[in-house]
């Protein structure tokens, strides 16, 4: 045994190996695959079997968290195992009731990764290269919904999702290029954020995007990132990413706010007012990122 930590509190997590690090294989702007930032309230046990292997169990229930609604905490947990320099293994696992207003409807969700560092030659003008590959599988039953086949009264629900990429290191680390994308299908929707439209949040809701049963959602995303780090502490990242949908999401020019400021009620219909959404977007970003 090497090590027993306990950790209790707020706490804000990202899980997968997202970190703003000049060294990430992920690009700015994937497919929200498990690009799900959490502040919440949780206690966890962090068990150290060996100096590779982590083993943390979850019990949640907090602010913006799984297990918030229905007022019954999450259970899940995280295995990370690393077993060289080159190899790091992440699996995720959760499983709680979070639709708000339906204690009976119960969900589970798995995220694992692996990545792999396969090419390491120091003195070469390609110097270091590495992939990622991210799947999340995960569905609800109960509440009028259920996970495999659909029944009468009782669609199917679920999540299932993928996200690779594949990143060059060039000049002793000093540039970087990624490569990659991602798709998901999530019928019910129930982990697609949901366009604030009018101000619509999550519990409010929006009649011009409604997140009920049978309803589809299916995305892709691509993207092409070029990085220039001259120094372990600064990286200046171009992107391109491209991103899809099987029904209308994305901003359009038009916006998705009521000419004058959201109007009425958080997410309500307004009269005469239609939010620009599109099936695609292209997005081209740059950014500075600085760790001190």
């Amino acid at each position: 045994m090497h090590g027993i930590n306990v950790d209790a509190g707020f706490s804000c997590r990202i899980s997968g190996f997202g970190a703003s690090t000049t060294s990430t294989i992920g690009p700015i702007s994937p497919l929200r695959v498990i690009q799900h930032s959490l502040v919440l309230q949780r206690v966890a046990r962090q068990i150290f079997p060996t100096d590779k292997l982590k083993i943390e169990p979850w019990i949640i229930n907090g602010w913006q968290s799984y297990g918030k609604f229905n007022k019954a905490p999450g259970v899940g947990g995280q295995i990370a195992w690393r077993p060289n320099g080159n190899v790091a293994f992440v699996f995720n696992n959760y499983y709680g009731a979070d639709t708000l207003g339906i204690p009976g409807r119960k969900r589970f969700h798995t995220d694992d990764s692996v990545q792999v560092k396969y090419y390491d030659k120091k003195d070469k003008f390609l110097d270091k290269a590495a992939f990622s590959f991210t799947a999340d599988v995960g569905c609800e039953y109960g509440g009028g919904v259920s996970c495999h086949s659909s029944k009468p009264g009782a669609p199917a629900q679920y999540f299932i999702g993928f996200m690779a990429y594949n990143r060059f290191w060039f000049k002793k680390d000093k540039f970087g290029l990624t490569l990659g994308g991602g798709a998901i299908n999530n019928p019910g929707r129930y982990l697609v954020l949901l366009p604030p439209i009018n101000g619509a949040t999550a519990i409010t809701g929006t009649p011009y995007f409604t997140e009920i049963r049978a309803n589809p959602f299916k995305g892709l995303d691509g993207s092409v990132t070029f990085d220039y780090m001259p120094s372990q502490y600064i990286t200046f990242r171009m992107e391109y990413n491209h991103r899809a949908s099987n029904v209308p999401y994305w901003s359009g020019p038009g916006g998705i706010t009521p000419p004058g400021g959201n109007t009425g009620p958080l997410g309500s219909f307004v009269p005469g007012f239609t939010p620009d959404l599109r099936k695609q977007e292209k997005r081209y970003t740059m950014a500075i990122l600085v760790k001190w």
